[in-house]
C-alpha cells in the first residue's frame, strides 16, 4: 500500500497552525517577553528554517498569532453560547460564560499582547483594531443574550459595565485564584441586572 501524500498547501497550513498554537501557548506560559521564535519553533516541532520562512521576525509571528487569537476568542464565545441553558437563571449563566471567557488561557494570551502593545506602536496598530472588533462583537452578543433593550436609558452603560466587570475579574485571576470571590460578585451582579434590565 502506498502512503497518501498530503498536498503541500495542506502541510503548509498545518505547520502554520502549529506555529500559531505554540505562540499562543507560550504567551500564556512565559508572557510576551519570554516568547521567542526559537521556543515557538521547538514547541511546534518545526525546523527553525521553516519557521523563519513563514514568519521571518518575532513581530511577523506575533501579528499572525494576534489574528489567530482573535478567531479563537470568537470560536470560544460561540461554543459557550451554544451550551447556555435556557433556564430561569439565564442572566447568571451569561455572566458565568463571560467570566469563563475572561479567565481562559485565550484571554491571558490576549492580555499579554495588550501589555506589549502599550509600548510597541507596530504591535498596537495591529492589536487595537482587532480588540475593538472583539469588543464590539462581545458587547453585541451580551446584549442579545441578556435580552437587553439598549434604547432604554442607561442600558448600554449597564451592559458595558458588565463587560468591564468580568474583564476586571479575569485580570484579577491572572494573579491569584479568586474564583470564590468572583462567584459571589457575579451572583450579586446578576441580581442587579435582573432588576435593571
Amino acid at each position: 500500500m502506498t502512503p497518501v501524500r498530503v498536498p503541500q498547501e495542506e502541510r503548509t497550513r498545518a505547520m502554520r497552525a502549529r506555529l500559531l498554537e505554540a505562540t499562543v501557548e507560550l504567551l500564556v506560559e512565559r508572557g510576551f517577553a519570554g516568547t521567542t521564535t526559537t521556543l515557538v519553533s521547538e514547541r511546534a516541532g518545526v525546523s527553525r528554517g521553516a519557521q523563519l520562512h513563514h514568519f521571518p521576525t518575532k513581530n511577523d509571528l506575533v501579528f499572525a498569532a494576534v489574528e489567530h487569537l482573535t478567531r479563537m476568542r470568537g470560536e470560544f464565545l460561540a461554543e459557550a453560547v451554544a451550551t447556555l441553558p435556557a433556564t430561569a437563571n439565564r442572566t447568571r449563566s451569561v455572566l458565568g460564560m463571560l467570566a469563563d471567557h475572561f479567565t481562559s488561557p485565550v484571554f491571558t494570551a490576549a492580555l499579554e499582547l495588550w501589555v506589549a502593545a502599550r509600548t510597541d506602536p507596530d504591535l498596537l496598530a495591529l492589536v487595537e483594531p482587532l480588540e475593538q472588533r472583539v469588543g464590539r462583537e462581545t458587547h453585541r452578543l451580551t446584549v442579545e443574550l441578556l435580552g437587553a433593550d439598549e434604547s432604554r436609558d442607561g442600558v448600554r452603560e449597564l451592559v458595558q459595565a458588565t463587560l468591564d466587570l468580568v474583564r476586571g475579574l479575569g485580570l484579577a485571576s491572572t494573579i491569584s485564584d479568586d474564583s470564590k470571590r468572583r462567584e459571589h460578585i457575579l451572583d450579586r451582579w446578576a441580581m442587579v441586572l435582573e432588576e435593571q434590565l
